[in-house]
C-alpha cells in the first residue's frame, strides 16, 4: 500500500470565496475524499455517472492493500453527468469532457478555454508511472486512448495540470503517452511469447524509462504488473 497527497477536486469560487462547483474527476480517495465538505457548504458536486456509482460500493484494490467503503448519501456528488457538460463563471467557460475508460471508467477532463488551462485528473501523470485501475474499469489501452484525448485538447501553449507531479504542457503530455506505448508494446511482446509476468518483470522491459518515471510511488516492477494485466 502506497499514500498519496490529500484529497483535491477542481473548484470554481466566486468573489465572494464560496465554492459553488466542485468537479470530480474519478472516485479514487484524493481526488472524492472530502468533497462531501463543499456540498454540505452549497457547492455543486459534478462526477461522472460511473465515478458516482463507485462511490456507493465497497471496493478492494489489491495494489494499495485497502478496502474502499461507500460514501454516505449525504457526501455524494449531486449533480451526476451521462455526456459533456458546459459550465460558464465570471467570464470563463469551463468544458466537462467524458473519456472512455482509462484510469478508471468514470474519468472526467475540464477545459478552462479562455484561460486555456486542462485538468486531467489522473490519466496524466507527469514524470511518473501512473496507476491503472483495473477494479474499476480501467486498462493499459484505455490510458493510452485518455492521453491521445488529452493531446488533441491542448494547444502549444496549454497549461495542463496532471493528476500527480508538476504543472506540465502538450510536450509532456506527448511524452507521457509515448512511454505507454513503448512498456505496453514490450510488454506485449514478451506475454504474446508465453513468459508468466515474473518472467516479463525480470525482464525489465520498462528498464529506458524508470529513471525519469519510475521514481514515485510506482516503480517499474509494478507498472509493469499492471501493464500485463491488460495485454
Amino acid at each position: 500500500m502506497f499514500s498519496w497527497p490529500p484529497p483535491f477536486s477542481i473548484s470554481a469560487r466566486r468573489r465572494s470565496g464560496q465554492v459553488h462547483y466542485a468537479i470530480i474527476t474519478h472516485w479514487h480517495w484524493d481526488h472524492g475524499d472530502g468533497d462531501g465538505w463543499g456540498r454540505a457548504a452549497g457547492a455543486t458536486l459534478i462526477a461522472d455517472k460511473l465515478a458516482v456509482q463507485r462511490f456507493t460500493q465497497t471496493i478492494r484494490v489489491v495494489e494499495w492493500g485497502h478496502s474502499f467503503s461507500p460514501v454516505l448519501t449525504k457526501d455524494l456528488p449531486n449533480s451526476v453527468l451521462t455526456g459533456d457538460k458546459l459550465l460558464r463563471f465570471d467570464g470563463e467557460t469551463v468544458r466537462i469532457r467524458h473519456y472512455r475508460p482509462g484510469h478508471t471508467d468514470g474519468d472526467l477532463a475540464a477545459l478552462f478555454e479562455k484561460t486555456d488551462i486542462l485538468q486531467t485528473g489522473d490519466t496524466f501523470w507527469n514524470g511518473m508511472y501512473p496507476f491503472i485501475d483495473y477494479v474499476t474499469g480501467g486498462s493499459i489501452d484505455g490510458a493510452i486512448a485518455a492521453a491521445n484525448a488529452n493531446i488533441a485538447m491542448v494547444g502549444a501553449r496549454t497549461v495542463v495540470i496532471p493528476g500527480h507531479g508538476p504543472v506540465g504542457d502538450r510536450t509532456a503530455l506527448v511524452a507521457f503517452r509515448d512511454m505507454l506505448v513503448s512498456v505496453r508494446a514490450r510488454v506485449s511482446s514478451l506475454k504474446s511469447q508465453g513468459k508468466s509476468l515474473e518472467e516479463v518483470q525480470a525482464a525489465h522491459p520498462a528498464a529506458a524509462f524508470d529513471v525519469k518515471w519510475g521514481r514515485s510511488v510506482i516503480d517499474g516492477k509494478l507498472f509493469t504488473a499492471l501493464v500485463y494485466r491488460g495485454v
